[in-house]
């Protein structure tokens, strides 16, 4: 099923805390939605209290370790050189600690894939309300431009932007951007057929009958009934967002060294596999569980929001 036919709008009546509670009641009845959840919300504990958490045992992800590396480069020990000072192992040839890149790199990860999908969200809204609303050459323009987007090379723009980026540019910041600035379309189509289903409706009717200006008809009557819709393609447009970020770091366009990134962590370990494929592990199990566990999280917010599933549930 497509995230244009799941992801549905709706007014319910009562005041908002008895809807939030209702929501609230109704995502702790899905396991899903709660393990996705709770595995979020360690990542996100992670990524806050890095410094502290790597602190524990000494290490940083910028500090070399050439003592723990035999003469070829390759960690002294069992699973990559784990020991109680490295708990996941050290890196091959700089001995850098592996907890210490996975929790700085879920600093980076966390706050790309969530700027970059406020960015689109933030875009793909206005484009789509602005085409829904107005319709005729408006609409026309906005769709047409929509689905060039879509079509459009992406990944192969974003490398040759990578080349053309001045150094002193700070990576982050342009990944959110470049990230973000392609992957709105879909919440666009998504808000420009809400819109068009909402401009009929009776309340923005009534809006337009006591002379209410566009603008303030798309703030304060459309706009609020698309925000559970928001809510739900951002929850699950963020895991999009991350593994972007991690494949361009992957193929060395992403995050700079040595900043920590999870998809840089995974190619260095892609040299080693055959070697040890350990230090596959830590970064490849990271990526695969924040990625998973925030579409655990969506899915469960979508089931959720979705009228016809809510009043099933209740």
């Amino acid at each position: 099923m497509s995230l244009d036919s799941t992801v549905t709008t709706m007014v319910d009546s009562g005041t908002p805390a008895a809807k939030s509670a209702g929501v609230f009641r109704r995502l702790l009845r899905d396991p899903g939605a709660v393990v996705g959840a709770v595995i979020t919300a360690l990542f996100v504990f992670l990524a806050v209290f890095a410094p502290w958490l790597s602190g524990l045992t000494g290490n940083d992800p910028y500090t070399y370790n050439i003592n723990l590396l035999n003469d070829s480069g390759v960690p002294v020990g069992p699973f990559g050189g784990m020991s109680a000072r490295h708990w996941l192992g050290v890196e091959p040839l700089t001995g850098r600690d592996m907890f210490s890149i996975v929790a700085f790199g879920a600093r980076i990860s966390l706050v790309i894939g969530v700027g970059a999908t406020c960015l689109s969200l933030l875009v793909g809204t206005i484009m789509g309300i602005v085409a829904g609303y107005w319709g005729g050459i408006v609409d026309t323009i906005l769709s047409r431009f929509t689905d060039l987007m879509i079509a459009f090379p992406s990944l192969i723009f974003m490398i040759a932007l990578s080349a053309l980026v001045p150094t002193t540019f700070p990576k982050y910041i342009f990944m959110i951007l470049i990230i973000g600035l392609f992957s709105w379309p879909a919440m666009a189509r998504v808000a420009r057929g809400q819109t068009m289903s909402f401009r009929n409706r009776s309340f923005v009717q009534a809006a337009r009958a006591i002379g209410s200006r566009p603008l303030t008809i798309l703030v304060s009557q459309i706009l609020p009934n698309l925000v559970p819709t928001i809510i739900v393609i951002g929850t699950m447009g963020i895991p999009g967002a991350i593994g972007s970020e991690a494949g361009l770091s992957f193929l060395g366009i992403g995050i700079a060294p040595p900043t920590p990134s999870w998809g840089r962590a995974i190619a260095t370990a892609v040299a080693w596999i055959r070697v040890d494929p350990w230090y596959l592990l830590a970064p490849g199990l990271a990526l695969f569980l924040v990625t998973f566990a925030l579409n655990l999280f969506g899915d469960g917010l979508r089931d959720t929001l979705d009228p016809k599933l809510a009043r099933r549930a209740s």
